[in-house]
């Protein structure tokens, strides 16, 4: 192993065309205690570190390497890291750490722990050749699928799960899309397939393009207005001028489910026409491990493909900028070259 390794670091946040975001070197990192050391084979691109890397989630690290969505091989074992073996296929997913004691942890909240911490955020992520994660925070992967194709469901696929839980969608239920990319490109695929009918309002040619390909009952620009009434939505879209729209389009009783970790703001509510009739809005914090578990015993048994674009380890900058500028669709993925 080379005691070096080549990493994408935030230098000075601010708009990814200004290259926020270099490619350095550093040290191999080490795995402490209860820790694996992983050799990263792929990296999904979220829409997450793009807000890393332009200031919108101010880093909290210097320096700090972005990426969460990892898929890598086991090469060494910190002391007292039993779960996994040398050589074993593995995934680290944005939530890094909890206290495991708090009012929420104990109820099985996690992902609302105050002192939670965050994979690319808190600490190094997966935009490196090597990465460290807690044992207990890594989940157990297939070997026989490629990386690239599990990347997306280490955060856009575990989020979209959430959302969709969040979102109370009734068996059978007409669900509305607001944005089309990574995570809502997975999530359509899931509901689906558990027998939803899915509505998409997204920008994008590319974006609208995909959800043409997944035969979705309707697709239509991010501002339009579905053809029948929903009984849940989704807001992907950072665009909170969409919240308004999504509640607009709800069936009394129904609920709108905000998935993105920053929003620009909501415009002015009015009572009467957004939330009245027992329409609910709900957000979405990170996530709990047993989302990602339940996600991948959902997949292992159902039809949901991540339509992935692959870009060399080298090229991380400007896969951030394609995703900042519109200019991808579906799941952007790092794969590493040896």
């Amino acid at each position: 192993m080379s005691e070096r390794m080549a990493a994408w670091a935030v230098e000075r946040p601010g708009p990814i065309d200004g290259r926020p975001l270099r490619l350095v070197q550093r040290a191999v990192p080490e795995a402490g205690a209860g820790e694996v050391l992983v050799s990263v084979l792929a990296c999904g691109v979220c829409r997450t570190d793009l807000h890393l890397c332009e200031g919108d989630l101010a880093p909290r690290r210097p320096g700090v390497v972005p990426g969460h969505q990892v898929v890598g091989e086991v090469v060494a074992l910190g002391p007292g890291a039993e779960r996994f073996a040398l050589g074993e296929r593995v995934g680290i997913a944005w939530l890094r750490g909890t206290c495991g004691s708090c009012e929420f942890c104990r109820r099985g909240a996690e992902n609302l722990c105050p002192r939670s911490t965050y994979t690319g955020w808190d600490a190094d992520g997966g935009f490196a050749e090597y990465a460290v994660v807690p044992q207990d925070y890594a989940y157990r992967l297939p070997g026989d699928q490629a990386p690239e194709a599990l990347a997306p469901l280490l955060c856009a696929g575990i989020i979209g799960y959430r959302a969709l839980v969040r979102s109370n969608l009734p068996p059978g239920g007409r669900l509305g899309l607001y944005g089309f990319g990574s995570s809502a490109h997975l999530t359509a695929q899931l509901a689906a397939a558990q027998g939803a009918e899915v509505y998409v309002m997204t920008r994008g040619e590319a974006n609208q393009r995909l959800a043409r390909e997944l035969a979705v009952a309707y697709v239509g620009a991010a501002q339009d207005t579905p053809p029948v009434q929903l009984d849940s939505a989704i807001v992907f879209a950072p665009a909170g001028e969409l919240v308004p729209l999504a509640l607009q389009a709800l069936k009394p009783g129904g609920t709108v489910a905000v998935a993105g970790i920053h929003l620009s703001d909501v415009p002015t509510l009015n009572y009467d026409r957004d939330l009245f009739r027992e329409r609910d809005l709900r957000s979405v914090t990170a996530n709990t491990r047993s989302d990602g578990e339940n996600l991948f015993r959902l997949t292992s048994r159902l039809p949901v493909v991540a339509h992935t674009t692959v870009v060399p380890f080298g090229q991380v900058d400007r896969a951030l900028a394609d995703l900042a500028h519109g200019r991808a669709s579906g799941s952007l993925v790092a794969t590493r070259v040896s």
